[in-house]
């Protein structure tokens, strides 16, 4: 199904379905995407934000709010909410995630949480029961999404594959410099020692700069195995970032040490940068240590 979104791009996905279905997942997903999220927001509220949102008044694109059983017998109201909306003109759409009775049942029986309509009743009752309130919400979604035999990462996948931006890589990518006698980044996702390189810091007239001055930079440059470890990291990240993405992860920290984090690693972590941005994968680039 075609993609809702207002005439300048906004977009606005009303999130609903079935306790324990996964839409917590759903929703953590749609807020690595960029989506302004809010979780259990009142349906009588939803007409006001709605209106806010595709007004233009505010700096939010995409939103994604969830809707569920814990609102009650307010719940009842949204679908009379969501035809509201549609008659306005506001092009919300309404994500319904949905799973068969026994992984409900298996899932609350492994979290040992109770049902939100099942104070009174067993789980499968309380079940049962939300399954008949949300009934006339189902048959109004635009999409609909078994999780039954879905994991965590597929569920993501799927997510990410649909909703997000055309032309967007859902993938922050963050290049370190540091220097190993301060120690490893504790957030690096990947590593690389590129100590193997000659030492800028033992060339009197270069050492004063740093890996940015083009200077330094030629100097590393000038020996083949900088040129050859360069393309082989280029063709390891462009074949594990598309992966990655896949998978549904959000940031991929990668980080390149030197002996102080002055030189040889800044001078590649920069490089590299330059490499992924011609391949339309932007990276922010952090020099931890360049000024001890």
């Amino acid at each position: 199904m075609k993609r809702k979104t207002s005439r300048d791009g906004r977009q606005l996905v009303i999130l609903t379905g079935l306790s324990g279905s996964g839409k917590s997942t759903v929703l953590k997903t749609f807020e690595d995407l960029d989506f302004y999220c809010v979780d259990n927001l009142p349906v009588d509220l939803i007409p006001t934000f709605s209106e806010m949102h595709f007004g233009g008044t505010s700096e939010i694109s995409r939103a994604a709010l969830l809707v569920d059983a814990r609102e009650g017998a307010q719940l009842t109201r949204l679908p009379e909410t969501i035809r509201q909306l549609h008659r306005e003109g506001l092009p919300a759409e309404l994500v319904f995630i949905e799973a068969s009775e026994e992984s409900l049942l298996r899932r609350y029986s492994e979290t040992r949480r109770p049902h939100p309509l099942g104070h009174d009743r067993s789980v499968r009752e309380g079940l049962r029961r939300e399954r008949v309130l949300m009934d006339p919400i189902r048959k109004m979604a635009d999409v609909v999404i078994d999780t039954t035999k879905f994991n965590v990462h597929e569920l993501r996948r799927f997510i990410t594959d649909r909703f997000h931006s055309r032309g967007k890589r859902p993938l922050m990518i963050s290049l370190v410099s540091f220097g190993f006698r301060y120690g490893i980044p504790g957030d690096a996702d990947l590593v690389f020692d590129v100590r193997f390189l000659p030492n800028p810091h033992f060339i009197a007239r270069l050492r004063p700069f740093s890996g940015k001055d083009p200077k330094v930079a030629r100097y590393i440059r000038s020996f083949p195995q900088t040129g050859e470890f360069l393309k082989r990291i280029e063709s390891l990240l462009l074949f594990l970032i598309p992966h990655y993405i896949q998978e549904g992860k959000s940031y991929l920290t990668v980080a390149f040490g030197c002996t102080g984090g002055r030189h040889r690693s800044v001078m590649l972590a920069e490089a590299v940068r330059r490499a992924l941005a011609k391949h339309k994968f932007p990276a922010k680039v952090t020099h931890r240590d360049i000024n001890k």
